[in-house]
Parts: structure tokens; C-alpha cells; sequence
């Protein structure tokens, strides 16, 4: 079997990757807050834990990997967004409008991400389907010393926790001094977060033993985790700037309820993104969401070949000239293998090679390699790609329906082959005339029309390219 060495950030360390039970390997992994549309930052998380997903399955199998991310469905943001359309007119309770809010959302994310290739997780869990286990998991914090209730808070002890810190390295005190935290009169300590709150006039609340109320973000994936992968699971995935509090205070109140378990025994966290070397953000105008950069007509595996380029632990920096590589290349694999057919996915084992790359801390970037290397056998390349999450149907039918013109479904247009002809006649006739002024206009054409012209002493070659426009090549002859 494949040894699979992960970065823990537990442990600070590249371990070998033992799972629980060889037979049952599970993943936990933090999934959006469905107030708006995925940016591109959110996405890189997705895409990185569907490699890890499928490299899971590849090494134990399918039927024996289970993959949770979830869905917070109720939030501050949510229900501000839900009262700015009431304002605004919208009909319906402001309970009304925040389910609409998150069905919506949750539909566009699924679209979204499912452009991009990613998988959908075993279970998908919506934090409002588990108020009751987050109340008793609530209530056995506070038995227990770990938590305690006041004018319908709960809070959680954050010193009650002796390992608190461990996992981004800091302590109690010097998070207190270097962190911005809620002050609240009723708050024992500084540090000690929310897992129940207040809900009043028409926000979402559930009864509960503190009132009417709602959790506290971290409280949701602690509970939907132990239910759905139990005290004990394999890996805990998200991005970094969930390290700190989130996934601090995931463990603090998970340790604390289920004291026998180990929670997530291994942590994984890919770094930010940056748009041109910048961060991403709205005030510097390089903010965009998936949906953006789809509706420009960027293929969602042309996303995905970008992501896959920067290792998850490095920031990746979103720039046009690694989208225009990911084009030209993705179009060129298509070109090798567009008259194949896959091979059945219950039928195919991905290249070893490119499984012992990923294997080895998910180094997409040598996988990429991999991959190219396998160009001069278009089958093991289409097979491979896929597997990855490239070259999916819809971009393949495209290829063919949009680029090549398939005629006959033997070959390209003709049109390809009669301005290769055209070209190549008028390059001998140029090599004794030394006037190459009309193989040169031709040429020009050609490319402005989105065609890689390739000239060789074999002759010409014409193909479409990632910007190819058949109307553009049409209005030439």
C-alpha cells in the first residue's frame, strides 16, 4: 500500500499518515457560511481536501472513506443580509428570508465548486439540523467545569483547557495581549469564547435551557463532527486563518466534552491566496468570486490547474500569466486526447507516479509534472487527468463542439487543414521569392484568431488554442 506523508499542524511535522481503522477513514473539513457567493479564496480549500479526498480513496477505497464538510447556515451575516432584503421590500418573516438566503446560497455554491471539479463530500451537514446535540454537548461542558451560563450566554472556560494554544503555538496570556477579543462584563475571562447566545425580537433562535438563543460559530462543527465521525477521527482540514480561534476552540471544547477521544488526530492547513501578488480584497479592486471569473468564460478546471500549481502549504498567488499557462495547457491535452473515451472510473488505478506525489504532502505540483509526462500516451493522460479532476466532459464536449469542428468525427474541420495548405504553399513560395510579407499577414491573422501556428520543416501545423474564435477563422477564408 501507498504511504501517505502529510504535514501535521498538530505536530509541526511531516508524519506518516496511519488512519484509525484502515478500513474507515475519516475526514472532517470547515465549509462555508452560505451568506454569499464563494470567493476565490474560499474555493482553495475545496480544492485542496478533493485531492486529499481522492487520493484517500484511491490508496483505501471509495467505500471506505467518509468525507464531512459542512454548511453554517445560521449566522450574524446571514441574518443581516436576510433583514437588508426585508428593508428592501423583499415578502416573508425575516425566518423566511434567511432560509431563502441559504437554500440560494447553498445552490450556487454547489454549482460553483462543482465547476471546479470537486467532489461532493459524504455528508454535507447543516448546522441548523444539530441544535439538539449542540445543546447537549453544551450542557455536558458546563457539568464538567469547562463552560458556564450567564444572562442567557454560555461561555467556555478557555483555562479549564491545560492545552490551549497548542496548536497555533501561543499562549493564554500573550493571545490576550496581541489578539483582539470581545469584552463583556459577564465574560470570567477575556479569552473564554461563546457557545450559546441570546436571539431576540424575529433573529433565529431555538429553545434551550439558557432561552431562546442560538450557538456560537465553533460550537457547530465540534457537534456535527462527533456525530457524523464520532470521538476519535483522521483528519481536521481548513484553511489557516481558521487556526486561530476556530480550530483552537474546536479542540478546547471537543477535548473537554469527549475526554477519551482525540478529536482530529492529524490538522491540515492551506495557506492564503493573492491576486497579482496582492491580497485579495475589495478596497484594491482585485476581488472576485468563482462565479465572476466563470461568467468571463474561465473554465472551472482552468481554476483548478491554477490551484493545483502552488502547493497547499505556500500562498497562491491568482495571476494572468499562470490562468493563460493553465489554458494552453489544458487546450493541448484536449487536443491529444479529444477522440478518446475514459475508462470507466470503477475500471481505473491512477498512475503510480502521480499517486506517489500526492502522497507526499499533497505535492500537486509534482503531480502536474507527472501528468506531462504522460503526453505521448493520450489515454493514460486523459485517464489520469480526470482522476485529478481535469478534462471533465463538459470542457471536453466543448472542445470538440467549439474548437475543432468536428466534421466527420474522423478529424479537425477542414478549415484547419486548408489554411495549414494555404500557409505552407505560401511559405515555399516565400523561401524562393524572399518575400515572406503574405506568409507573414496569414500567419498574423491566424493567431488574432486564436490558432497556435506551428512551422516545422515537416510543414505546417494549425491548432486551436485557448483563445481560438471560429467565427474570427470563418471571416478569413
Amino acid at each position: 500500500m501507498v504511504t501517505i506523508r502529510l504535514t501535521n499542524s498538530k505536530t509541526r511535522q511531516k508524519e506518516e499518515f496511519a488512519p484509525i481503522r484502515a478500513d474507515d477513514v475519516r475526514m472532517y473539513v470547515c465549509g462555508p457560511t452560505v451568506y454569499d457567493r464563494a470567493h476565490l479564496g474560499n474555493a482553495r480549500p475545496v480544492v485542496v481536501f478533493d485531492t486529499l479526498y481522492r487520493l484517500l480513496r484511491q490508496v483505501y477505497g471509495t467505500d471506505h472513506v467518509t468525507y464531512v464538510r459542512n454548511f453554517t447556515d445560521v449566522d450574524d451575516k446571514i441574518n443581516a443580509e436576510a433583514l437588508r432584503r426585508q428593508k428592501a421590500g423583499s415578502p416573508g418573516t425575516l425566518e423566511d428570508l434567511i432560509h431563502q438566503r441559504t437554500e440560494e446560497t447553498i445552490a450556487w455554491y454547489h454549482a460553483d465548486m462543482d465547476a471546479l471539479g470537486a467532489l461532493r463530500p459524504t455528508h454535507e451537514p447543516r448546522a441548523t439540523d444539530y441544535i439538539g446535540q449542540m445543546i447537549a454537548m453544551i450542557l455536558g461542558l458546563i457539568d464538567k467545569g469547562h463552560a458556564y451560563a450567564v444572562e442567557g450566554h454560555v461561555l467556555f472556560r478557555v483555562r479549564s483547557y491545560k492545552d490551549y494554544g497548542k496548536l497555533s503555538g501561543r499562549s493564554v496570556d500573550d493571545m490576550i495581549a496581541g489578539a483582539r477579543v470581545e469584552v463583556a462584563p459577564f465574560k470570567e475571562d477575556p479569552m473564554d469564547f461563546v457557545l450559546w447566545k441570546p436571539s431576540s425580537g424575529e433573529e433565529p433562535g431555538w429553545t434551550s435551557p439558557w432561552g431562546k438563543g442560538r450557538p456560537g460559530w465553533h460550537i457547530e462543527c465540534s457537534a456535527m463532527a462527533h456525530e457524523l465521525l464520532g470521538d476519535s477521527f483522521d483528519i481536521h482540514g481548513g484553511g489557516l486563518d481558521l487556526q486561530f480561534p476556530h480550530h483552537e476552540n474546536e479542540i478546547a471544547q471537543s477535548a473537554c466534552a469527549h475526554p477519551h477521544g482525540d478529536f482530529a488526530r492529524y490538522w491540515l492547513h492551506n495557506e492564503m491566496l493573492q491576486v497579482e501578488g496582492k491580497k485579495m480584497s475589495k478596497s484594491l479592486g482585485n476581488f472576485f468570486t468563482v462565479r465572476d471569473l466563470l461568467d468571463q468564460g474561465i473554465p472551472g478546471e482552468v481554476i483548478r490547474f491554477v490551484f493545483l500549481m502552488t502547493h497547499y502549504r505556500s500562498p497562491m498567488d491568482w495571476t494572468e500569466a499562470k490562468r493563460k499557462e493553465a489554458d494552453r495547457t489544458l487546450a493541448n491535452w484536449h487536443r491529444l486526447t479529444w477522440q478518446l473515451d475514459p475508462t470507466p472510473s470503477v475500471a481505473f488505478v491512477a498512475d503510480g507516479t502521480l499517486v506517489e506525489a500526492l502522497a507526499d504532502d499533497l505535492n500537486t505540483h509534482m503531480a502536474l509534472v507527472r501528468l506531462r509526462s504522460l503526453q505521448d500516451r493520450p489515454q493514460a493522460l486523459l485517464d489520469n487527468a480526470r482522476w485529478l479532476g481535469l478534462l471533465p466532459d463538459a470542457e471536453r464536449e466543448k472542445f470538440r463542439r467549439d474548437w475543432l469542428n468536428v466534421s466527420s468525427g474522423s478529424g479537425p474541420s477542414p478549415e484547419f487543414a486548408e489554411f495549414a495548405q494555404r500557409l505552407d504553399q505560401l511559405r515555399k513560395q516565400a523561401t524562393a521569392s524572399k518575400d515572406f510579407s503574405a506568409v507573414d499577414a496569414l500567419k498574423a491573422a491566424l493567431i488574432a484568431a486564436g490558432v497556435e501556428v506551428r512551422m516545422s520543416k515537416a510543414g505546417v501545423e494549425l491548432v486551436p488554442g485557448p483563445d481560438f474564435d471560429p467565427a474570427r477563422l470563418e471571416a478569413l477564408q
